[in-house]
């Protein structure tokens, strides 16, 4: 019996072509599923992690930022990378307090890994909920020049709803959790 789930292709060799700090690019020679010959190319990236910080009186953290991938302006949670070997709730909690300036007393993971573009990335991510939130300073990276703002719960759910907030990431995560408050997990 045919096994659904197993792999159907098969890897002849793999070469970097480009690399930098975030990403790296490879090109697979491959035999595909249909028994010929190809190739397949994969952008290889840092393990992604987002935040919902959230205040006692059920306001967001939200960053805004140009994104010069797409040349326009992001609304977004508190996002980052895992540095090699991190763990992904411990690169959020670095990314909160570079990016927004702050520590929480509680995190608790949101959902399950996510595969966020993979078609031609392997890139995971990982989402999370901060409450109990403390003032330390922020240290935003060189390349990051950042807005931060409160906004509330349900506002922040109408940005998405309005395409205000466009970044899929930190739509996962608030659609999630918008999930989470009214259906339950």
């Amino acid at each position: 019996m045919n096994d659904p789930e197993r792999n159907p292709w098969k890897t002849l060799s793999s070469e970097v072509k480009y690399e930098n700090p975030w990403i790296t690019v490879r090109e697979d020679q491959v035999i595909r599923p249909d028994g010929k010959p190809g190739i397949y190319g994969v952008v290889d990236c840092r393990v992604a992690t987002g935040v919902i910080a959230l205040t006692e009186a059920d306001e967001v953290y939200l960053v805004g930022q140009f994104r010069y991938a797409l040349g326009s302006y992001s609304w977004e949670i508190i996002e980052g990378g895992a540095e090699v070997g991190e763990d992904p709730m411990e690169a959020c909690k670095r990314e909160l307090q570079e990016e927004a300036g702050l520590r929480a007393d509680h995190w608790e993971p949101l959902g399950h890994e996510l595969h966020l573009t993979n078609c031609h990335s392997s890139e995971r991510g990982f989402l999370y909920v901060a409450r109990g939130l403390h003032h330390v300073g922020s240290s935003p990276e060189g390349t990051e020049e950042l807005q931060v703002k409160k906004v509330p719960w349900a506002e922040v759910v109408a940005m998405v709803d309005r395409g205000e907030i466009n970044d899929a990431f930190s739509i996962m995560a608030i659609l999630m959790y918008e999930r989470r408050r009214t259906v339950g997990s």
